[in-house]
């Protein structure tokens, strides 16, 4: 299978594309647009829906991915495509609501291992407390992306 890979500018930085054949992997936050390695119309749809997200136009993707992982973090992943666009949860949320109340923790270490950031809105689930927590492009990002959502949903 091809890889296929693409650079995409928004507004919290580059993103690094990454498809095989028909399916998104991948979605890394870089610092630095690299050459792109092969683009196909599949990155190119991802871009365009990315600048759909990123302009207000679009709540949900509708882009062919494959992620890989454990059941669990399967669940969990899944899980978080039903978290509404411009709403939070809280992880222990996230682990009741995958009918496992004790695996709060569990439930953090699966949301930290998507490959798929903004696609799979990892950036919606917080701690219990209310606070910002753990996202692997930074927390900075995670905050621009919560407050864009609200801004765009007028929720203060």
């Amino acid at each position: 299978m091809p890889n296929y890979k693409i650079y995409y500018q928004s507004p919290i930085g580059w993103l690094e594309i990454i498809a095989i054949d028909k399916n998104i992997i991948a979605i890394n936050f870089v610092k630095q647009k690299k050459a792109a390695v092969r683009v196909n119309s599949l990155l190119k749809k991802c871009c365009q829906q990315l600048t759909e997200y990123f302009q207000g136009r679009r709540q949900k993707f509708n882009i062919n991915f494959q992620i890989q992982g454990t059941n669990f973090q399967q669940k969990v992943w899944q899980n978080l495509l039903r978290v509404p666009y411009s709403s939070i949860m809280a992880y222990q949320d996230l682990a009741t609501a995958i009918g496992q109340f004790k695996a709060g923790r569990a439930v953090g270490q699966a949301v930290n291992k998507n490959k798929l950031p903004i696609i799979i809105p990892c950036h919606r689930v917080i701690g219990s407390n209310g606070q910002l927590i753990g996202y692997a492009g930074g927390l900075w990002r995670k905050k621009w992306l919560i407050e864009h959502e609200r801004k765009l949903a007028n929720i203060s």
